[in-house]
């Protein structure tokens, strides 16, 4: 790694560090005033969405790059994607829209996802976390402190809020237990909310409920990402939660609530995680990398395996195992966030080997 690599991700660093700081910018977001000061030559590709306030740091955009001669490119039929998760089921991949709450699908397979559902819908204004359960499909609302459950016809199951609206939050992630109940992250609050299985799959009347908080977390630091990838174990019994500020992999037992961090070393911006058998897929978003941590049978400890990026790579926040294959969201977090230029004006994913 070169000095001036690592430089720039300082940079980026401090500058999302800036923006959890900033309560006001968690409230909303909007198109700044000075938004066409950002680039030089602004074409219109630059007036896509910023997060309010947030911090206009000049940061160098880098992009990852890598001779990785089997990735392909799906595009995002949207010129201001921002798709921050990803997800799929048996036939479709999903992912969603940070900047305002769009929900993107396509074929297994096809080059490009489309509109699914309009951002906005149902006051769903933004989108992280995206997860599917049988015929369920899962939005986290993120700075909006919501949540959603839909079939995957696009009907609206319900919707949550969290409590104490008053707080700001993060409803970041989520995984699906064995027993079909639902755990949730908020990255700003020391808690996992849980939505029970009954819930999930009850009729689509569009109800509005609060997110009940299930269990607390450790080890938060105020005013930083902290809670952010969630999966289940391998034995279904427990959470494993990645934490985005200090990089720091817990197992959380469902039966007990302890909560017990696993012995590995810590991933700095660990943002989505995926699992197929004991290795979990760790997109770390600053980094632009994919860490390949295998767990060890009793689940607490990590090796990590490899550590890879891919042409293209960039602001890689979500993943997801597909088939026999890795799919990540070059999600170009950093303009969403804190105003860098756009890289591309197209916005993709990435399918990779697994391995």
């Amino acid at each position: 790694m070169s000095t001036r690599t690592t430089s720039r991700r300082a940079i980026r660093r401090r500058a999302l560090v800036t923006l959890t700081t900033m309560s006001a910018a968690l409230a909303a977001f909007t198109f700044p005033a000075g938004a066409t000061t950002v680039a030089a030559a602004a074409t219109a590709v630059d007036q896509c969405p910023y997060l309010d306030d947030a911090a206009h740091t000049a940061v160098t955009h880098t992009v990852a790059t890598a001779a990785h001669t089997d990735a392909h490119t799906i595009t995002v039929d949207d010129t201001c994607a921002y798709p921050e998760s990803v997800a799929a089921d048996n036939g479709y991949l999903y992912t969603g829209n940070i900047s305002n709450g769009t929900v993107y699908r396509g074929r297994i397979g096809a080059k490009t996802l489309e509109p699914f559902l309009p951002g906005g819908q149902d006051g769903r204004a933004q989108a992280t976390g995206i997860k599917t359960t049988g015929d369920r499909l899962l939005v986290a609302g993120a700075f909006k402190g919501n949540f959603f459950v839909y079939t995957k016809t696009g009907k609206l199951v319900s919707s949550y809020t969290v409590p104490d609206t008053d707080e700001k939050s993060l409803v970041n992630d989520a995984a699906v237990a064995p027993d079909g109940d639902v755990y949730i992250t908020d990255s700003f609050r020391a808690v996992v909310y849980r939505i029970p299985a009954a819930e999930v799959h009850a009729p689509a009347t569009g109800a509005h409920r609060t997110l009940q908080v299930a269990y607390h977390l450790p080890d938060y630091v105020p005013d930083q990402s902290n809670g952010n990838g969630i999966v289940t174990s391998p034995d279904g019994k427990s959470l494993i939660i990645g934490y985005w500020y200090s990089g720091a992999l817990y197992r959380l037992t469902l039966a007990t609530g302890e909560i017990r961090k696993i012995d590995a070393p810590p991933l700095h911006s660990a943002d989505g995680i995926a699992r197929r058998g004991n290795t979990l897929y760790i997109a770390r978003s600053v980094d632009n990398t994919i860490a390949t941590v295998r767990l060890s049978g009793d689940g607490t400890r990590g090796t990590v395996v490899s550590e890879r990026t891919y042409p293209g790579a960039d602001t890689a926040t979500g993943i997801a195992v597909v088939r026999n294959r890795l799919v990540v969201t070059n999600s170009q977090m950093d303009t969403f966030l804190y105003h860098d230029p756009l890289t591309r004006s197209v916005f993709t994913l990435a399918s990779l080997p697994v391995s």
